[in-house]
């Protein structure tokens, strides 16, 4: 276990954290709930830029990372479609989570085709990623009210998922060649 492990397992146990901090009946239990969830969203930066600069890449971490990240976004998500119960922030929040299970079963088959590396991580999903994290970080910061702020976060997350749906799009038609042969049995 290395430190950009730790990080990730850390990452994970953080989500039952914020989810209490989210339900406690305090005025401060949203900011809370964001801080932690922002701590949490910054260690999944930090664990891959330390794997990279300390050379401490390993098969658990290439596993747990990104279940990681999708754990975190999706039960932020979840959260906040309970809380705020309405379309601009439910739409989105099924676009993201739906994309994340096509796009992670597409790349599991694609592993099985030996083509993984056609399906790779694009930069486009780094801004994916980077807009979804800030949406997330202000609207579980705030209580479900049509302020300037919460309106910020829908017009960011609403952004996450336009750029969710391009980048699934693209992955979609770097797999199509494999998708449109014949299998062989």
């Amino acid at each position: 276990m290395n430190i950009p492990n730790l990080l990730t397992v850390l990452r994970v146990a953080l989500i039952p954290i914020f989810i209490l901090l989210f339900y406690l009946p305090y005025h401060w239990s949203y900011l809370a709930a964001s801080s932690v969830f922002a701590i949490a969203a910054a260690t999944d930066w930090l664990d891959g830029y330390l794997a990279r600069r300390l050379e401490q890449s390993t098969p658990f971490g290439a596993f747990l990372d990104p279940v990681a990240d999708k754990l975190m976004v999706a039960v932020a998500l979840v959260l906040l479609v309970q809380a705020h119960a309405n379309i601009w922030l439910t739409l989105p929040a099924a676009v993201i989570i739906g994309r994340e299970i096509v796009v992670s079963a597409l790349r599991e088959w694609m592993a099985e085709l030996g083509a993984r590396a056609q399906v790779a991580v694009s930069s486009l999903g780094k801004w994916k990623t980077a807009a979804q994290m800030v949406a997330l970080i202000i609207l579980l910061g705030n209580p479900p009210a049509l302020t300037f702020i919460v309106l910020v976060g829908y017009g960011l997350l609403l952004i996450a998922a336009a750029l969710t749906l391009w980048s699934m799009v693209n992955y979609l038609r770097a797999a199509l060649p494999h998708l449109s042969t014949d299998v062989k049995k």
